[in-house]
């Protein structure tokens, strides 16, 4: 069996992935990220991402209205660890790229080559539109021409150091960066429509694919298997990586905006009502040996380069899986 990449889908924002008011309530907190990166560095996972969340879904829980910001974190998760790569994501509306690059350079100066940027193209309107920075639903439209663009400008930096690129949303003249990173940085996506599998494997090094349901750990299979054909076609190689009602609510009237999504969408999945508790990323739920087996599955899929893991206690469960599952793993051996 081919290895895989683990990695861990830090708590950036309060209460981690579960929306209900009976899974543990915490405020995010560089303390606690820095404890879980380190501990997850120590047990070998390979990789830790911090998503960027600007509005929370409110309700008794509060969920994700109380959030770190991606880049400032990560920067100094940087400082803290040693191995593993760090991801921030960037909210695309609301950062230029020029600037993003350069923020991109400075965190690999203290981590070189182990910091990776993830695009976020936006579903929620409400995180932009309360700073003035919402384009108005049309960009549901049109977010990945305007991302491809936005990944253009800092990859020509990061290659060349000057960017003159002229499009329909970025037009640069001269626009300098020095020092570029050594190493260049990974692109991660997380498309899951048609144009955003076909946005990833033109541009990204790496894309989500989420997972479904409760013990199917190859429910993402399909997502993959799209991702491998529209990358097959570029000639590149690209990876896939207690309810509270009133939360749930508000996330359902916001992903519900992009009147365009396909069934294949991120916006789609999020409102999907049979596991919106946990914003449908696949569960695996048994015995140590068990669940180390339904993840080899997951990395047997074709296309699947890592598997990025939350828990309802990101402490305990880094250690459970770092000291019980992991060692279980076939696609682990040889990888610690």
């Amino acid at each position: 069996m081919s290895t895989v990449d683990i990695g861990v889908f830090i708590p950036i924002g309060n209460n981690g992935w579960l929306i209900s008011t009976t899974s543990p309530q915490y405020m995010p907190s560089f303390e606690l990220n820095k404890q879980v990166v380190q501990k997850a560095e120590a047990y070998g996972f390979d990789f830790a991402l911090s998503m960027i969340k600007l509005r929370g879904f409110g309700g008794k829980s509060e969920f994700w209205d109380h959030n770190l910001e991606s880049f400032t974190l990560m920067s100094a998760l940087a400082a803290v660890t040693s191995k593993i790569k760090l991801f921030a994501s960037s909210a695309i509306l609301t950062l230029p790229p020029a600037i993003v690059a350069r923020m991109a350079t400075t965190i690999d100066s203290v981590a070189p080559g182990r910091f990776g940027v993830n695009i976020v193209t936006g579903w929620q309107s409400a995180e932009y539109s309360q700073m003035g920075l919402w384009p108005g639903d049309e960009y549901f439209g049109y977010r990945y021409d305007y991302a491809t663009e936005y990944v253009q400008v800092m990859k020509e930096l990061w290659k060349d150091g000057v960017s003159n690129f002229k499009g329909k949303y970025f037009k640069m003249d001269d626009c300098k960066l020095s020092p570029r990173p050594k190493d260049g940085v990974k692109i991660i996506a997380a498309g899951q429509s048609g144009r955003g599998i076909e946005f990833a494997s033109q541009y990204a090094d790496f894309n989500f694919a989420l997972g479904t349901g409760i013990n199917t750990p190859t429910a993402f299979g399909q997502a993959t298997s799209r991702l491998v054909e529209a990358a097959a076609k570029t000639g590149r190689e690209v990876g896939s990586d207690g309810a509270d009602a009133e939360a749930l609510a508000w996330m359902k009237s916001q992903s519900s905006k992009d009147t365009k999504a396909d069934a294949h969408s991120t916006a789609t999945s999020l409102g999907l009502p049979e596991g919106a508790v946990n914003l449908n990323m696949g569960t695996l739920i048994g015995s140590y040996e068990n669940v180390a087996n339904m993840l080899d599955d997951v990395a047997g899929v074709p296309g699947t380069k890592g598997i990025m893991l939350t828990f309802d206690d990101f402490l305990q469960g880094v250690e459970a899986f770092g000291q019980k599952i992991q060692p279980l793993m076939k696609s682990r051996q040889g990888k610690v």
